[in-house]
């Protein structure tokens, strides 16, 4: 049910509605002379009886009806007619001729209580299904003012005061201790620090800021403490320059139509042009009677049960399926454009990689000491909290080594560390100790800066004993995705803000051709509009803040369902778990789901199609007329056609080609 996204209310009010209305229906159906007629029993001769039907459906009509009749308004003044203004017609007629009827206005055959009651109930069905489906489980915005610490510690004077972010100003000058948040950006006046900005950026290493450059708010300081000179607070800061792109990109991206509000315009006017036709033609040939139950019976049996159920079902089973598989479907718009997508922009830290620096390779310049040298330097680290320490440690740990106990440990920053380990002084840094140091890089080592990796040094006593090289993993899973992708003619693109050494090393391991490297946020959004403008459908799969307005800009979204908030929020999919190649997962689902959308829209649609024709009279030249019965017999038969077919969706199997691991429970 489309083009209704302000109408009604939200989905608690929705589900309370049906559920009231269904009870609501229960005595206006049983209680209707026709309902009886068709199922062969006997009403009550009690009063009574013959009021509760004309009571309740008045009820049912004002109170369930209320979304509808006003978002046909709404598409009255749009001049857009669509599946509201359907349902409203047929309820309204079914409502009028009901009353004539029951007042013995008109004749007996139009009393349409049941048929008006079921209407409401199933389009109030439909309704709450779809909007349970497109609800949004988490609010990007304030996803992103979450990033910000609660409190900041600002200097006045002498005095250190804790004051919310929001009550800083420029100039002011703020303290960062070690590991906390920037609460605005600002220019370093005091110390330097390894800045985590992954999360704005998408860098996967800390970046070293010292005196007079920039950090920005949300971002990290790891390893020291810093003093901050606030240059922009509010609007201007680039949190919210992200946040302008992700509003902008979800409003641009919320104005696509849907196929069964096309589908229902097309059947208002087909139903209002076979019931003028049906007016003209039976008073035209002196049957002005038979003129009004024909005309009213058009309206009414063109009402659009299997129509509204057609679209929610499948996306209600869809999704449900897809849950199963480990993916998550926010927006139905998201689910039915990805069948067209032909180009995935996949972010690289934490999608294509696992978003952590690792230990990729280790030499010693005696190649028996490896294991050695990873010891001495894993030993060296484990007091440090550094990323790249935490790497180091988690190597020695996976090879099983033993990490003996260290003393003396001190730690410099942009240098390194040094401990005093089973009597040898052991330091482990960067290229700033071994210039500090006049040491020669080891020739083995140097290669590795060619594939974008960080490379440590080990010293024992002064000597250099060993190299590692620490870069952000690639998953062994993208290797299949990205293999898979190609070979569906899907054009792979990889973009991050890492260096291009870095881009370009991955780039090569996996297979892909075209990356954008060293890319700020709001170039993201730019790369994938770029994409777009080349005439692509892109779906853009990422996990962080700096991903968000490409996940919003993107014609699909995708969210890894272990990154941030934000970038879930932005996405339309989210993949429960960090494999990418649960993306084939949904182009297989979405391909399936748009083919059983558009098998129940024919079969919707067929029904219209030939039952208002037969409720016209087209051939009472031959002694047919669709009496009202057998309409409802049609409508029913209509709407079970597509609740099965819906069914069949739940036997595609999304992990044939992807191979993807256990199911969720």
């Amino acid at each position: 049910m489309a083009g209704h996204s302000g109408h009604g209310d939200h989905v608690g009010q929705f589900r309370r509605l049906f559920w009231w209305s269904l009870a609501l229906a229960v005595p206006v159906v049983v209680c209707s002379p026709m309902f009886a007629m068709l199922l062969g029993y006997q009403l009550p001769s009690a009063a009574w009886v013959g009021w509760a039907s004309p009571v309740f459906g008045t009820v049912m009509f004002a109170w369930g009806g209320r979304p509808f009749l006003t978002g046909a308004v709404s598409e009255i003044r749009s001049r857009r007619p669509g599946m509201m203004l359907l349902i409203s017609l047929a309820i309204t007629v079914a409502f009028v001729a009901s009353w004539g009827a029951s007042l013995e206005v008109l004749d007996h055959e139009l009393d349409f209580w049941w048929e008006l009651a079921l209407l409401i109930v199933i389009m109030l069905l439909g309704h709450w299904i779809e909007m349970r489906s497109l609800a949004r489980t988490t609010s990007a915005l304030d996803s992103l003012a979450a990033l910000l610490p609660d409190v900041a510690e600002r200097i006045r004077g002498d005095q250190l005061e804790q004051v919310p972010p929001d009550q800083l100003g420029v100039g002011d000058l703020v303290v960062i201790r070690p590991g906390g948040r920037v609460p605005a950006d600002g220019r370093i006046t005091q110390g330097s620090a390894s800045v985590d900005e992954s999360m704005i950026t998408g860098e996967s290493v800390p970046v070293r800021r010292d005196v007079g450059d920039p950090v920005v708010a949300g971002t990290v300081a790891t390893d020291s403490g810093i003093r901050v000179r606030v240059t922009a607070i509010g609007e201007d800061t680039a949190l919210a320059g992200i946040r302008r792109l992700v509003t902008d990109a979800q409003n641009s991206s919320s104005r696509a139509q849907r196929l069964a509000d096309t589908a229902a315009g097309l059947l208002f006017w087909f139903a209002l042009g076979a019931a003028a036709v049906t007016a003209v033609v039976w008073t035209a040939i002196g049957l002005p009677d038979d003129a009004v139950v024909r005309t009213i019976t058009v309206l009414v049996i063109a009402c659009p049960h299997a129509l509204g159920l057609a679209i929610p079902l499948v996306v209600s089973i869809a999704t449900e399926r897809a849950a199963r598989a480990g993916v998550l479907v926010k927006d139905r718009l998201a689910l039915e454009r990805m069948r067209t997508v032909d180009a995935v922009l996949f972010d690289k830290t934490g999608t294509l990689t696992r978003g952590a620096p690792a230990v990729l390779d280790v030499v010693a310049v005696d190649g028996s000491m490896v294991e050695q040298v990873l010891t001495w330097a894993a030993a060296a680290e484990q007091d440090s909290e550094h990323p790249l320490a935490r790497a180091v440690v988690t190597a020695a740990e996976d090879r099983h080594l033993t990490v003996p106990p260290v003393r003396d440990f001190t730690s410099t920053p942009a240098v390194g560390v040094t401990a005093t380990v089973d009597g040898r002084v052991i330091t482990v840094g960067g290229p700033h100790l071994l210039a500090e140091q006049h040491l020669d890089e080891l020739t083995r080592a140097s290669q590795w800066h060619d594939r974008g990796a960080t490379v440590l040094h080990v010293l024992a006593d002064g000597r250099v004993v060993g190299a590692l090289a620490v870069a952000d993993e690639v998953r062994p899973e993208s290797r299949q995705a990205v293999r898979a992708l190609r070979e569906r003619g899907i054009e792979v693109v990889m973009i991050t803000g890492d260096a291009e050494p870095v881009a370009a090393a991955v780039a090569h391991e996996l297979g892909i051709d075209r990356f954008f490297a060293g890319v700020r946020p709001h170039d993201k959004a730019a790369a994938v509009r770029s994409l777009q403008d080349e005439g692509r459908s892109v779906a853009m799969v990422g996990d962080g803040v700096n991903d968000a307005p490409a996940l919003a800009q993107a014609d699909v979204g995708i969210a890894i369902g272990a990154g941030t908030d934000v970038a879930i929020a932005s996405a339309g999919v989210i993949l429960a778990g960090d494999d990418p190649r649960a993306v084939l997962s949904v182009i297989t689902l979405s391909r399936a789901a748009y083919r059983k959308m558009r098998q129940n829209l024919w079969w919707a649609a067929g029904y219209n199609l030939i039952a208002v024709p037969l409720a016209a009279g087209v051939l009472a030249p031959v002694g047919v007329v669709l009496p009202m019965s057998v309409g409802a017999i049609l409508m029913s038969a209509s709407t079970v056609m597509v609740a099965l077919n819906a069914q069949l969706l739940r036997r595609v199997d999304l992990r044939a080609e992807t191979m993807i691991g256990p199911r969720m429970p």
